[in-house]
C-alpha cells in the first residue's frame, strides 16, 4: 500500500489518496481524524472468493477499503457500501469518483445507513433481505475500557457498543441469500460472542488465527460462516504474518492476500 502523499510530514492535508492492491485501486481518506483503512480491511476483503456474478454488502464499510478491495479482485463482482457516519460516507463516495476507480465505480454504490437498522427502516435504504451473496464486516472491537480518543469520528470506527456483534450479524443474516456467506475480521477476545450471534443464522463456521510470528499470541481471527448451514465449527491453520523472526516483510502467503494477488478461499 502507498500513500500519495505523507501526512506526518504535511500538517496542512486534510485528505490522502491512497493506493492499494499495488494501484488496482484508491481510496479517498481522512487526515488526523477517522479510520484509515489498513491491513485489516485487505484481509477481510481476501475472505471472499467467488468468481461468479456476486452481490456484497460491506457493512461499516468507512472510505471503502474492504468492498473495493474485492471488487478490485474480482470482476463479476458488485458492491454496497454501508456506512453510518455521514462523513465517512462522504469519503467513500470520493473514492468512486476518482478517474483511477472509474472501472470499479460501475459496480459500486453507497448507501448511508445505520448498520444496525431493522424491519421496514432497514429495507427503506435499501438493503433487502435475501439479497446478498456475501456479506462482509469489521466491526468496531476495540474494548470501551481502552484508552480513550478525542476523536469523535475515530471512536465511532474502533470503540465497541453492547451487543455489536449479535445486531451487526442480525443484519447480515436479514440480508444474505440462503447460502450466502458472512465474512469478518475481529479480535480474539471477541470468538465467544460471534459464534453466539451466528446462532442458528449461520453455521459451517470456519476460524483462521492471525499471528504476528510464530510462538506470538493471535492478534486477530479472519471468520467466515455460510447462512443456513449445520455444519460444525473448524478451526483452520494459522497465518503467520512474518514468517521470520527476524524480518519485517510479510509471510509470501499474507502478501499475497493483502494485495488482492489472491482470495483465501473456505476449505467447504
Amino acid at each position: 500500500m502507498a500513500a500519495s502523499v505523507d501526512p506526518i510530514f504535511d500538517k496542512s492535508v486534510s485528505e490522502t489518496i491512497d493506493a492499494f492492491h499495488r494501484g488496482r485501486f484508491h481510496l479517498v481518506q481522512p487526515v488526523g481524524r477517522g479510520h484509515r483503512a489498513g491491513m485489516d480491511a485487505m484481509m477481510l476483503a481476501c475472505l471472499v472468493d467467488d468468481d461468479r456474478p456476486i452481490r456484497i454488502a460491506d457493512l461499516g464499510a468507512g472510505a471503502g477499503a474492504a468492498g473495493l478491495a474485492v471488487a478490485a479482485r474480482l470482476p463479476n463482482a458488485s458492491v454496497v457500501l454501508v456506512e453510518r457516519s455521514a462523513d465517512m460516507a462522504g469519503f467513500a463516495r470520493k473514492s468512486l469518483a476518482l478517474s483511477e476507480n472509474a472501472e470499479l465505480a460501475m459496480r459500486a454504490e453507497v448507501i448511508e445507513a445505520d448498520v444496525t437498522l431493522t424491519g421496514r427502516a432497514r429495507l427503506a435504504v435499501g438493503l433487502a433481505d435475501n439479497s446478498f451473496h456475501h456479506v462482509i464486516m469489521n466491526p468496531p472491537f476495540n474494548d470501551p475500557g481502552d484508552r480513550k480518543t478525542p476523536d469523535v469520528l475515530k471512536a465511532e470506527a474502533h470503540a465497541m457498543t453492547e451487543n455489536l456483534f449479535e445486531s451487526w450479524i442480525r443484519t447480515a443474516g436479514a440480508i444474505a441469500m440462503p447460502g450466502g456467506q458472512l465474512s469478518l475480521i475481529a479480535r480474539p477476545q471477541s470468538i465467544g460472542e460471534i459464534i453466539a450471534a451466528c446462532g442458528r443464522r449461520f453455521g459451517g463456521v470456519e476460524i483462521t488465527a492471525i499471528h504476528p510470528r510464530e510462538g506470538e499470541n493471535a492478534t486477530r481471527i479472519l471468520v467466515t460462516a455460510i447462512k443456513g448451514s449445520r455444519a460444525r465449527l473448524q478451526m483452520r491453520a494459522p497465518l503467520l504474518m512474518h514468517d521470520r523472526p527476524d524480518s519485517h516483510a510479510f509471510a509470501p502467503v499474507v502478501d499475497d492476500l493483502n494485495n488482492g494477488r489472491t482470495g483465501y478461499s473456505r476449505l467447504r
